[in-house]
């Protein structure tokens, strides 16, 4: 009698819509990636870029190659420099945009959905001091330093583009070991470097999380926000663990009732106390006010574009007290009055 096979399970595909990113930063590294895709079999087809998916296995091996070609530069570092949302450019204008840096973390979110479902970023506030934590699901998917190295190069790059002069960090904490290239990690950021730390983390005065950003643009960031939203929503992406924030958002698009109503009720819907329910929102960094209006938002955005509710139909559905009011907010989100939004052709 044989023996049955057990072969192991095979690794979730991740999404390649960093390709253009790699080819960029291959360039300014001094080398040709196409010899190294071809050798790791991966598909470089930009017309079909939103279904090109990579293996995890096939990641690192390419990432290793990169790195063992780059001249005189640690290809890590210049992914992460020359990283830009080349597919997705609504969120580039969505950071260039943000009123604060807290704002901009709704991008790890997005991050988290299009490029690697097993990276997270979050906000720890610990006295004056923020910590943005760099963590992988599971500690048997978690990559080797290089993939660390990018997004924390990333991170500081669009940090230093959104505070320009005021760009001050404090320290960066990582768990591997210090690498015989450490002198690259002072050459790039130079800040306090510290290695074999029990958490990964770019340390920072934590009033920075709130100073007022020179590109602020409050209507083109909700409106980038939404066209964002649109895409996420039309594109193929494996199915990321969801946190609270994506809960609360999965809850309103199932129940929009809730839309007009408190947290009180949210919380019932979702099971949890309020405290609980407060509680998780605040380690994730957000507020529920803010989710909602976001919420409110989209749909109210979805529901003008479809025509098929009026105005005064969509202000009560929603919650506002008048159409006045409705008209109001959503100037506010949108920089248009809701009739001037409706009249806009749709280009999504």
């Amino acid at each position: 009698m044989s023996r049955p096979s057990h072969s192991a399970p095979k690794a979730t595909p991740i999404p390649f819509l960093t390709l253009p990113n790699w080819i960029k930063a291959a360039a300014h590294c001094g080398f040709n990636i196409q010899p190294v895709f071809r050798e790791h079999g991966i598909d470089t087809d930009l017309i079909h870029l939103e279904t090109t998916t990579i293996s995890p296995s096939q990641l690192q091996q390419v990432m290793a190659a990169c790195v063992a070609r780059a001249k005189n530069h640690h290809y890590p570092f210049v992914l992460g420099e020359t990283f830009a949302f080349d597919y997705m450019p609504d969120i580039g204008t969505f950071l260039t945009t943000s009123s604060t840096l807290r704002e901009t973390l709704r991008v790890f979110d997005w991050v988290r959905e299009l490029i690697n479902p097993a990276l997270r970023v979050r906000l720890e506030e610990r006295g004056d001091e923020a910590w943005l934590l760099l963590e992988f699901d599971g500690a048997e998917n978690a990559p080797p330093p290089y993939f660390t190295e990018t997004t924390f190069a990333s991170i500081y790059k669009f940090g230093r583009t959104l505070l320009g002069e005021r760009a001050v960090f404090g320290r960066l904490c990582l768990q591997h070991a210090t690498p015989p290239y450490a002198a690259e990690y002072t050459r790039y950021f130079g800040i306090d470097v510290r290695f074999g730390q029990p958490q990964q983390a770019l340390v920072f005065d934590r009033g920075l999380l709130d100073l007022p950003l020179e590109g602020a643009f409050p209507a083109l960031h909700r409106q980038a926000e939404y066209r964002v939203q649109r895409q996420l929503t039309a594109l193929p992406k494996p199915a990321a663990p969801g946190g609270i924030v994506a809960l609360i958002e999965q809850t309103f698009a199932a129940r929009p009732e809730l839309l007009g109503q408190g947290i009180e009720r949210m919380a019932e819907a979702l099971g949890l106390h309020v405290r609980t329910l407060q509680r998780r929102l605040q380690e994730d960094g957000q507020g529920y006010a803010e989710i909602q209006g976001r919420a409110r938002f989209h749909k109210a955005a979805d529901w003008l574009q479809d025509g098929e509710l009026s105005i005064e139909a969509i202000s009560e559905d929603l919650g506002f007290s008048d159409r006045r009011s409705f008209t109001r907010a959503f100037t506010r989100w949108a920089g248009i009055s809701p009739s001037s939004f409706r009249k806009k052709p749709r280009k999504l």
